[in-house]
């Protein structure tokens, strides 16, 4: 790749939660292509249940102090940064009171709390994406991990999409075996359309609950590339990413993986 920026959005990372497919992978690759001589900024939700003492977090005070504002409220946002190590990689945390505990508990509020997962969503996507700007970074590639990050390439493509920090960046999905079990509020749809999006916008989620594959079509509507990134990823959204047309890497294992992931960035960002 001629710039060597790939912007990783995760859902879940280990060491700073449990190990699980994910949070497995949402650590290795990164590290992966920043062994291969990229540059990496990684971001994953401050959930209530990672030990900021334990796992070294600390706050940026100079990216720290914006208000998003979301269904009319407006709600801070604290960004936290951790280093992970031997990789010497950083993680940075989207930290919010509203959407994530200040005290230990046992699971994510993304499991806890479903009924506030609409607007959590859009506060951490927000949240990355105005991060990144402060921090004068420009990606290349965005690769986004987790249903928590499917609104990305929405925001990207049609609310960001002038923006200098990201008008060149090309978007890819990856499809995991992440289903939630509660649709998320219906009035999500009018909640986005405060943020200028229109119905054409979203038509994948216009009709039906707004479940794991609505969310799902939705970012691979916006999508520049498509990676199944698990072996029990839903059939039906493989589907609906072979019909897309676009890019798409088909599940290349999990053992040593890398090389097929950057091999496909190349592909998406036109360098084969």
């Amino acid at each position: 790749m001629s710039s060597r920026k790939v912007l990783y959005i995760s859902q879940e990372i280990t060491p700073y939660l449990p190990q699980t497919f994910m949070s497995t992978l949402c650590q290795r690759l990164p590290h992966g292509i920043q062994e291969k001589g990229f540059e990496v900024r990684t971001f994953m939700p401050k959930y209530g249940c990672i030990n900021e003492r334990r796992n070294q977090l600390h706050e940026v005070i100079r990216l720290s102090g914006m208000n998003l504002i979301i269904d009319d409220t407006d709600h801070p946002l604290i960004i936290k940064v951790a280093t992970l190590q031997p990789a010497r990689m950083q993680v940075y945390f989207i930290d919010n009171d509203d959407f994530f505990q200040h005290h230990l508990v046992s699971d994510l509020e993304i499991r806890t709390s479903p009924e506030d997962n609409d607007e959590r969503s859009m506060f951490f996507v927000r949240g990355v994406i105005e991060t990144v700007k402060k921090l004068r970074w420009e990606p290349a590639l965005v690769h986004c991990s987790g249903w928590i990050s499917a609104l990305t390439p929405l925001y990207l493509k049609r609310h960001y999409q002038e923006d200098p920090s990201f008008r060149a960046a090309k978007v890819i999905y990856a499809l995991y075996d992440d289903e939630f079990e509660q649709p998320l509020d219906p009035r999500m749809i009018e909640k986005l359309k405060m943020d200028e999006f229109a119905d054409d916008d979203l038509t994948a989620i216009l009709d039906g609950p707004i479940d794991h594959k609505a969310m799902s079509r939705l970012a691979m509507d916006y999508a520049d590339g498509i990676a199944v990134a698990s072996a029990k990823a839903d059939p039906e959204l493989i589907e609906y990413a072979r019909s897309t047309g676009k890019p798409l890497l088909e599940y290349p294992g999990e053992d040593d993986n890398v090389q097929a992931y950057a091999d496909f960035y190349n592909t998406v960002l036109g360098e084969e």
